[in-house]
């Protein structure tokens, strides 16, 4: 009997064994499962693919079949080249890679990433994590799409693109990715655990808590008379706040969009008011409540007497901000909001979330709106820089910007004459001060030709003569801008129109923009082949055969009509040519950038692309295009949120970054009239703040509305503004082998140039939410000032090594916290022990001379090295090998630096330059001098040299 028994169980153990052997497909480059049963969440079939040794692709489905729609932001597909094995055991099948390995449950679905030792580096929710909803868009059947994972504590994430709300570690927050004017969407998630996370979907998505906003009446409501029910919102006079000219009850605090200004009470004049909603908040539940906002005007919050929020930005543009408050349940608390609108057209809502469900506590979880599948890439690394290269590995490399894009550019909205644009570069040429590029926004064509693609010719009489002598006499570059937006009936509307490739929603309804008395428009759909190949050869005929050299991409989101409702910003860009616009919604830029680089490498395959567009999407970074932070306020509170904003953007993969320095748009004391007084003193002060930052950013780039944003036109000759701007202006262009260095490196190595602190000092717990300081490059501590009248900053060393002060050399141990000097024209730079950096010559542009003399700063205290990238600056040559490289490395134990030998070639290459090396250590500060006398001379001819720094 006991035998028998033995005898089922085994024989039964061995028949599940070989049903769910059955339900496992082995690839050529992966495996595919099939699970018994559907998953609660819907799961039927996940499948793992195999991209590299360290990137692995999952996808799963509902359905019999998963979808094999093509990636729009992937290159790669699994390969035959890479070794891996897989074996079944206990209800799970694992693939094994060279280094790391993937389980599958073979029940739920779940998948788990574990290095060869066996730790877990990744995990699904327990069960998967998987939840698809069905939904029918527009005729297709699509799904609602849910990814969770478990997140221990501790842990750090950051990427996600381009948000403002003032955030760096986006554990355990909630991020909306929903592309818009200053919020650039990249859904990859970069963790201080060493792997990333890119979720392959073009929908709206949430990451974290997925729960829709609620309006404020999800708490228990009291106005300031003890009433339940509301706030007491009390509309009144700007300048005369006792003259009421409305109080009511009010439940919510929702103008969002601008529908919803209609509710806002007949008559009452906005551009001249202000509104105040007072009273008591209290939780159902009790915690950390969290608060999502959206603004612009002026708007002050306070909860319990605390100043939670303070801000302005302009009216039509308004900007999302986050913040939370521990509310104790039941209790009352004294909540206040202040909003001046400034405007009949501004925007203010405060919506509301109780604390994080127990289900998403230490979770990391993606929802989009819709899609044919859930599909995302794991990819592990040793560092962070092994993970943004997976990332570029899945999704294509950076392309090298051309190296004048490296230095300044000026640019203002905007220059409207050719005199404009001809008087201002010559202004810089005798000043002496720097400049590679000169910028033309929008509105160069005629007012009723917007779409022409065209200058207007009685304010541009020789836009092809400007542009040679731009080239030819002043040694600049000229970039343009280049909406997708066509006015109805214009030629070049016809000629889309007839083909059928422009979004009509907004000719059907005739919105009018904002110019003279308004004209109807709409965008061409860039989701279309022909469509993208169109609008190139209207460029292409119009504007590069002139001599452009570089394409500013505007509203590219696309910004159709701003402030329109979501579901409505959909109807106008629908139908796509792949799809719904649902599905489709946040990459329209990557399509745009993608047909003008195509088509400019077709047509003139020598002269690198250069893209700059205000929206952005994963893989853009292989069509040269860079992103700047879009149409932000001239405030300093602006600037301080510009930080975290651009390094996360830099760890999502995107390497080339900027801002309008100085800010886009400002206040009505900056620019009616001219600032005086106090107001102009707070003007120079902030572009000066402003301008040190962007000096070290990887773009460095002025731009904004009236007063004009050229040095020269901010601060007098010789006061300390001026000055300091030149200094930085001119400090950047000596650090050209250096900054040109890690854009060769960006691409053939997969480096990114701005970082956040966690990427090179990992192992520093302390780093993980500093947001308002970053490495530029491996050597320099880059600490921006962005508080009016702060000649002090705090500021933390990262541990494990020293820092030098990069201006008089002095040391300091790292690890510490300490309150560094910032006079009005420093900001404070130090240089990691161990570093290497390369100076060049002065120069008025980067192509002025070739750096055949350059200063070698060595900061001793360290072992270090450094590479010396060069190519030849303007082509794609350096995609055939044509490049050259010459290796540093600083022995501190012997005190001795190794120049290596020159490795590769290109034409023009120097045969033979001069460096001048310094030495600067703990005990004798050196500072940073050009000139200094001291220095060892060497003469190099791409030949190994050993030079002696114990003295």
């Amino acid at each position: 009997m006991k035998k028998k028994r033995l005898f089922s169980v085994v024989a039964f153990t061995f028949c599940l064994h070989l049903a769910y052997a059955g339900n496992i497909e082995r690839l050529k480059d992966g495996l595919l499962v099939r699970l018994e049963k559907t998953t609660a969440g819907g799961v039927k079939q996940v499948k793992l693919q195999v991209i590299t040794d360290n990137i692995i692709r999952v996808t799963a489905s509902p359905a019999d079949s998963i979808s094999a729609t093509p990636s729009l932001m992937a290159v790669v597909t699994g390969t035959r080249e890479v070794k891996w094995s897989s074996e079944e055991k206990n209800n799970h099948v694992t693939l094994k890679t060279s280094t790391l390995t993937a389980s599958v449950d073979l029940r739920s679905g779940e998948v788990v990433f574990s290095d060869l030792k066996g730790n877990i580096i990744l995990q699904e929710k327990k069960g998967g994590g998987k939840t698809f909803t069905p939904a029918v868009i527009d005729g297709k059947p699509l799904y609602k799409l849910q990814q969770v994972f478990e997140s221990p504590a501790g842990e750090a994430f950051y990427g996600l693109g381009q948000h403002q709300t003032g955030l760096m570690n986006y554990k355990d927050q909630d991020v909306d990715l929903t592309q818009y004017n200053s919020v650039a969407v990249i859904p990859f998630l970069l963790s201080s655990k060493q792997y990333g996370i890119l979720w392959d979907n073009y929908s709206i998505t949430r990451f974290g808590d997925d729960r829709p906003y609620e309006q404020l009446s999800s708490l228990q409501l009291t106005d300031k008379n003890g009433k339940s029910g509301g706030l007491t919102a009390t509309y009144a006079m700007r300048y005369k706040p006792d003259s009421i000219f409305l109080q009511q009850q009010e439940s919510a605090i929702d103008f969002t969009f601008l529908p919803d200004l209609k509710r806002m009470p007949a008559g009452f004049p906005m551009s001249k008011g202000v509104i105040t909603w007072e009273g008591n908040i209290a939780s159902l539940t009790g915690g950390l409540e969290k608060f999502y906002m959206t603004t612009s005007g002026y708007i002050k919050v306070w909860i319990d007497g605390e100043l939670k929020l303070d801000k302005w930005r302009e009216g039509w543009n308004p900007g999302p901000s986050v913040f939370r408050h521990q509310l104790d349940k039941g209790k009352q608390h004294k909540i206040k909001v202040e909003w001046i609108p400034e405007s009949d057209q501004a925007f203010v809502a405060v919506k509301h979330l109780s604390p994080t469900p127990a289900t998403l506590q230490n979770k990391a979880a993606f929802t989009s709106e819709a899609g044919e599948k859930i599909d995302y890439y794991f990819v592990y690394g040793q560092q962070m820089d092994d993970v943004i290269t997976g990332y570029r590995t899945i999704t294509g490399k950076a392309s090298i910007v051309p190296k004048w894009a490296l230095g300044y550019w000026q640019s203002r909205e905007r220059y409207k004459t050719q005199r404009d644009v001809i008087s201002t570069v010559q202004e810089f040429r005798k000043r002496q001060i720097p400049l590679d590029n000169i910028v033309m926004d929008w509105s160069y064509w005629q007012e009723n030709a917007w779409g022409s693609q065209d200058f207007d010719p009685a304010r541009f009489p020789d836009a092809k003569g400007m542009i040679d002598s731009l080239h030819n006499i002043y040694n600049t570059h000229f970039m343009i801008s280049a909406w997708p937006k066509f006015y109805k009936d214009i030629p070049n509307y016809k000629l889309f129109d007839e083909k059928g490739w422009l979004y009509k929603q907004s000719i059907n309804d005739g919105i009018r923009d904002w110019i003279g008395q308004g004209y109807v428009s709409t965008f061409y759909d860039a989701f279309n082949p022909g469509a993208r190949q169109l609008f190139w050869q209207l460029l292409s005929k119009h504007l590069f055969s002139k001599g452009v050299d570089a394409w500013w991409l505007d509203a590219t989101e696309p910004d159709v009509l701003s402030n329109a409702t979501i579901d409505y910003r959909k109807q106008l860009m629908n139908p796509t040519a792949l799809g719904p616009s649902t599905q489709y919604f946040n990459t329209y830029a990557l399509l745009n950038a993608k047909g003008i680089y195509e088509g400019q490498r077709q047509e003139k395959p020598d002269q690198r692309v250069f893209i700059l567009t205000r929206s952005a999407y994963a893989g853009m970074q292989r069509y040269a295009a860079a992103t700047w932070s879009g149409d932000i306020a001239a405030r300093f509170d602006e600037l301080a949120r510009q930080i975290p904003a651009g390094l996360n953007f830099g760890m999502s993969g995107m390497p080339y970054w900027t801002t309008d320095i100085g800010g886009f748009y400002v206040e009505d004391k900056y620019d009616r009239p001219d600032p005086k007084g106090a107001d102009l003193e707070e003007w120079r002060e902030l572009n000066t703040r402003w301008f040190q930052y962007g000096a070290f950013c990887p773009l460095f780039r002025s731009h904004g509305q009236y007063p004009y944003r050229e040095p020269f036109n901010i601060a007098p000759d010789n006061s300390r503004e001026f000055n300091s701007m030149v200094y930085y202006d001119k400090l950047r262009y000596r650090l050209m082998p250096y900054i040109y260095s890690l854009a060769g490196h960006t691409y053939h190595n997969g480096y990114t140039i701005m970082r956040g602190l966690v990427m090179d000092f990992g192992k520093d717990t302390a780093v993980q939410h500093i947001g308002d300081q970053f490495m530029f490059g491996p050597s320099l501590l880059i600490n921006p000032v962005y508080t009016y009248k702060a000649r002090s900053r705090r500021l933390y060393l990262p541990a494990n090594t020293g820092w030098y002060n990069l201006y008089d050399g002095t040391y300091t141990e790292g690890g510490q916290y300490i309150t560094a000097d910032a006079p009005l024209d420093r900001i404070p730079l130090y240089a990691k022990a161990g570093s290497i950096i390369p100076f060049g010559p002065a120069m008025q542009y980067t192509a002025q001379r070739p750096a055949d003399t350059i200063t070698l700063y060595v900061y001793t205290g360290s072992n270090g090295k450094f590479s010396l990238y060069e190519d030849e600056g303007v082509n794609y040559n350096y995609e055939k090998g044509q490049y050259s490289t010459i290796p540093f490395s600083y022995d501190d134990a012997n005190k001795t630096l190794t120049i290596g030998k020159r490795e590769g070639t290109f034409p023009g290459m120097l045969q033979q330059r001069t460096f001048r090396i310094v030495k600067a250590g703990k005990d004798k500060p050196v500072s940073m001098d050009f000139d200094n006398p001291n220095a060892i001379v060497i003469r190099y001819d791409g030949t190994a040299k050993k030079i002696s720094l114990k003295n």
